[in-house]
């Protein structure tokens, strides 16, 4: 089961994990690969869970003043506010802009230029769940690549990063070029009350919560299926992967099977997993693969109120 493990304070971040990582308001920051390679840009990029899922598992760590650039993706992004306030900006030119703080989650549509930063006054720590076992390439807004440039770093053509004040462009390569504003203009955007409809404010969930018996509740946030039960989901949107969030201070759900790859990862509390013999205990921020088709059980036993979330694929 140590495979299937990932516990927080284990994990190798990648400081350099994009091209963007060497300027002001993007160099402040970790990027960890949890479950599967995501899409950093750094191919030695540690990766703690490595076998396919049909989604990707990330986090990252920023001080204040500090995130990503402007970006889009060909797969869902998920955006799971553990710890600190976060401002998320969208658009080629970034003017829309929504802030999120702890226990919120915003599902960013494809195709669109987005980005985020901690406004918060310490660190903060988010974490992103990516669609698909190959979340495919980024895109970057071309003002993003051409900063970088300045400061020594590159993408490639075949999308590999390059440190230029450390290496030469390899024989038959040449840098990327930035995208041209006609195909900027293929992208979409959104206006905020558009938007809103894939956030979910942690204070406005209670009104979602379905009760699942022994003291657990569960908030179903995208897709409809939890084991072998459906829910109306909060963010009707469709990102290959269900995620629910079970919540509760004492109490346990015995006798569990999925069929499709699955993870828990703890957002509040100790969590304790019997499957095959074993006892995993997930601390806050800790991640457990569960083997496809094997029964087991998840108890809890807190003075306030834990959390749990659960990716399953579709």
């Amino acid at each position: 089961m140590n495979n299937r493990i990932a516990k927080f304070d284990d994990l190798v971040p990648s400081s350099l994990p994009f091209v963007e990582g060497k300027l002001e308001g993007h160099k402040d920051r970790k990027n960890f690969s949890i479950v599967g390679p995501g899409v950093a840009e750094d191919s030695g990029q540690f990766i703690k869970i490595s076998m396919a899922h049909g989604y990707n598992l990330g986090a990252v760590i920023a001080k204040p003043q500090n995130g990503s650039g402007l970006h889009s993706h060909t797969t869902a992004e998920v955006f799971l506010i553990y710890s600190g306030s976060w401002r998320f900006y969208w658009g080629a030119e970034g003017k829309d802009e929504i802030i999120l703080n702890a226990g919120d989650i915003i599902s960013m549509p494809t195709n669109m230029f987005r980005a985020f930063k901690n406004v918060g006054k310490e660190d903060g720590l988010i974490f992103v769940v990516l669609g698909g076992d190959d979340p495919g390439i980024i895109t970057w807004v071309p003002d993003v690549l051409i900063k970088a440039k300045k400061s020594g770093m590159a993408l490639l053509d075949d999308n590999s990063l390059i440190n230029l004040s450390e290496k030469k462009i390899p024989e038959g390569k040449k840098i990327l070029e930035p995208i041209s504003n006609d195909e900027i203009k293929k992208f979409d955007n959104y206006k905020l009350n558009d938007l809103k409809k894939f956030v979910s404010k942690f204070e406005k969930r209670s009104i979602y919560e379905n009760n699942l018996g022994n003291g657990i509740d569960l908030i179903q946030i995208l897709g409809k299926q939890f084991v072998d039960k459906s829910f109306t989901p909060v963010i009707n949107q469709d990102t290959g992967f269900n995620l629910s969030i079970l919540k509760a201070k004492k109490g346990s759900l015995k006798d569990l099977i999925f069929n499709k790859p699955t993870i828990l990862f703890s957002q509040k509390g100790l969590w304790n997993i019997e499957i095959q013999n074993s006892n995993i205990k997930l601390n806050s921020k800790d991640t457990f693969s569960i083997p496809i088709d094997t029964k087991f059980n998840i108890s809890i036993d807190e003075n306030e109120d834990a959390y749990l979330n659960c990716v399953s694929k579709i």
